[in-house]
């Protein structure tokens, strides 16, 4: 099993692009799956420059529904006629908003897909051999501050929505949206809105690597609140290695690593690692 990182905000190498956004190409015996696709067409511009041909990748997962994570898909079925897109109903349907400075939207532009080659998760399933999804994910453990500024915009209210919710509201997201790859092993997060405690509960299956961005921003968890996250991970997940960067704030990832130790690493583009 190997992963390169073809789209991130921090690069290892001069001559790769950087962007708000994250893409990962993982290759099994079995498949080559594009993790994310960035918000843009950069990681096809880093791919090139790294030798690598996207055009034969077989599936593409998509985490969720945000534009610096699935952006860039609209690029990919333009070089790739044959790939199978993984990703939540509600993420091609969501209407998403951030409020950190003005409002706008990071809803991504989807492309048109054929039915036969998209995926549709609504549950936790298999969908290749060795390949799982997990799927609405409980809500246990804390979930990341920064996503206090992430909403939703009300379409057509459901039945057991509060009757002050209406068409055109904004309502704090609650990430039904977002899924999680599980691959021989390897548990890739996306951006971990759900929270890593909360990912890592749903997986019932043993993981001994964890690669995403962690959703934890500069600022926002007080520094004694990260010490005793890392501290829980390292407790219940000792064998388990961790690989972060994208929405993992430098000083962050400072307080993370000094209690995980080995345990925590940190990725960029160009990052190439095989298992």
């Amino acid at each position: 099993m190997k992963w390169a990182v073809l789209s991130d905000n921090r690069s290892c190498d001069d001559s790769l692009e950087t962007e708000h956004g994250l893409s990962i190409l993982l290759e099994t015996d079995k498949h080559r799956i594009l993790l994310d696709t960035g918000a843009s067409d950069v990681f096809i511009r880093n791919a090139e420059k790294m030798g690598i041909d996207l055009s034969t990748v077989d599936y593409v997962f998509i985490s969720h529904g945000h534009s610096d994570h699935a952006g860039g898909l609209q690029h990919l079925m333009k070089i790739n006629d044959k790939v199978h897109v993984i990703v939540s109903p509600d993420a091609m349907t969501g209407r998403f908003f951030s409020k950190r400075g003005n409002l706008h939207s990071i809803t991504a532009e989807w492309p048109k897909i054929d039915d036969g080659r998209i995926v549709l998760i609504d549950r936790t399933c298999a969908v290749a051999e060795d390949m799982h999804v997990i799927a609405h994910i409980p809500q246990k453990h804390p979930m990341p501050k920064g996503n206090v500024n992430l909403y939703v915009q009300i379409a057509t209210p459901h039945s057991d929505q509060r009757s002050e919710n209406t068409a055109g509201d904004y309502i704090h997201d609650d990430f039904r949206h977002e899924v999680a790859l599980y691959v021989d092993g390897l548990l890739f997060t996306g951006c971990t809105h759900s929270g890593l405690e909360n990912i890592l509960s749903a997986c019932p299956w043993t993981v001994h690597t964890v690669v995403g961005g962690f959703h934890l921003l500069d600022g926002l968890e007080a520094e004694e609140e990260l010490a005793a996250l890392a501290q829980r991970l390292k407790a219940k997940y000792p064998e388990t290695q961790f690989f972060t960067s994208h929405c993992t704030g430098d000083k962050v990832f400072t307080t993370l690593k000094g209690v995980m130790g080995e345990q925590l690493h940190s990725f960029c583009c160009g990052t190439t690692i095989t298992i």
